[in-house]
């Protein structure tokens, strides 16, 4: 293996590790991915039947009962849509990865290296922190529901505190004498599921910060196509244009990263507009069950920290769609800073058919109706505002 190859895929060590252990590396074997994805899907359901037993337990005029329990199981089903995302797209993921492999191994020179090497730093960041982050939130959220026996001991009263479940679920037995085998139960399970999470996130950010590097290596590409390597002085177009077939060899990449996007726009529109349905629904939901704690401050911080954890996803899917809306419209300015006055009357029709094609934005979207943009995360909080008010105003 060449050095090179060796320094690139130190950049999806982390990637690699999290999506092989839940199944959705799309080169593992067939007979290891179906285990792993049939074992994620069992232990999800090992969570799920006692949140849909729980939602079922609820008096049909028992609001605050029927919105705790939606708070719970909606995130379940968001971790099956993603386990199955890729699942059902193997073909299409399988491609993608192979031709980002393939991309780094026709990379022309050291500065385009540095290029792709940035947006795959970025890639290793995110996933790090990310993981770093889900993983410990998760056991840390779950621990709360031992505060009330840590209050019986420290600050005992006539009886003991009513018991806090790890989530909120029917388990079909006394909580109280098996808490702690729920609780174990709960933290070994949504540590393997949050995995899941983590592995479907950060692929997805792989992904679209690839397309972002390729962006940026055509439009280097482009602001350095009509200089010399070496003293970077502009040459003299003669009348046969050395430089069109050049031009058109860009041209063929910038196509194939439009083309990259919207294949991640087919595979992952319908998925995430499911999970943009269910991220409204939750936040308005656990908005509403934060106003009816008036007393029951550590089920307050529970869903406060339920809220931000699900903003703080919603966050970075947002922030990497405004990342590729931003890459893909910023190409028209890398041409208009090259010297493109240089080229032909022919080549330089070439280069305003892609500026032209640079003023409509690529952009993944939720169904086609939400973009991810920053601008659009802003208009999730506020739908998600209306409808915690049209709820409040039930109570």
């Amino acid at each position: 293996m060449k050095t090179m190859e060796i320094t690139w895929l130190h950049y999806y060590d982390i990637i690699y590790k999290v999506a092989s252990l839940t199944g959705m590396w799309p080169f593992l074997k067939s007979r290891i991915k179906i285990f792993r994805v049939t074992l994620l899907t069992l232990i999800t359901l090992t969570v799920l039947v006692p949140q849909i037993a729980y939602q079922l337990r609820c008096h049909k005029s028992d609001i605050s009962c029927i919105c705790e329990s939606m708070t719970s199981y909606l995130l379940s089903v968001v971790i099956l849509v993603k386990i199955y995302t890729f699942q059902l797209n193997i073909r299409a993921i399988r491609s993608f990865t192979q031709r980002l492999f393939l991309d780094w191994e026709e990379l022309k020179n050291p500065e385009e290296y540095e290029i792709m090497k940035s947006y795959a730093t970025n890639s290793r960041r995110f996933s790090l922190i990310y993981s770093v982050y889900c993983l410990s939130a998760s056991p840390i959220f779950m621990s709360m529901s031992l505060v009330p026996f840590v209050l019986d001991i420290t600050s005992p009263l006539n009886e003991s505190r009513p018991t806090l479940p790890p989530y909120p679920g029917y388990y079909f037995v006394n909580i109280r004498e098996y808490f702690f085998q729920i609780l174990w139960h709960a933290i070994i399970a949504w540590e393997i599921l949050i995995a899941g999470i983590v592995a479907h996130d950060c692929m997805f950010v792989m992904y679209v910060e690839h397309i972002c590097s390729k962006f940026a290596v055509v439009g280097f590409r482009f602001e350095h196509l009509f200089y010399k390597d070496k003293e970077m002085e502009i040459f003299k177009i003669n009348s046969y244009d050395i430089y069109r077939k050049k031009i058109a060899f860009i041209v063929h990449k910038h196509r194939e990263a439009l083309k990259f996007a919207q294949l991640l726009e087919n595979i992952f529109t319908i998925p995430f507009a499911i999970q943009m349905l269910i991220a409204t629904i939750g936040i308005s939901i656990t908005l509403l069950q934060v106003t009816q704690q008036n007393s029951d401050v550590v089920k307050s911080i529970r869903y406060v920290l339920y809220i931000v954890g699900q903003l703080i996803h919603l966050f970075f899917l947002s922030f990497e769609g405004q990342k590729l809306i931003d890459h893909s419209m910023q190409m028209r300015d890398r041409i208009y800073n090259s010297c493109w006055y240089e080229a032909s009357m022919r080549s330089q029709k070439l280069l305003v058919l892609i500026m032209l094609k640079s003023l409509q934005p690529t952009f993944l979207s939720a169904g086609t109706i939400y973009i991810f943009s920053l601008e659009s995360f802003t208009m999730v909080l506020q739908t998600s505002m209306s409808y915690f008010t049209v709820l409040a105003s039930f109570q």
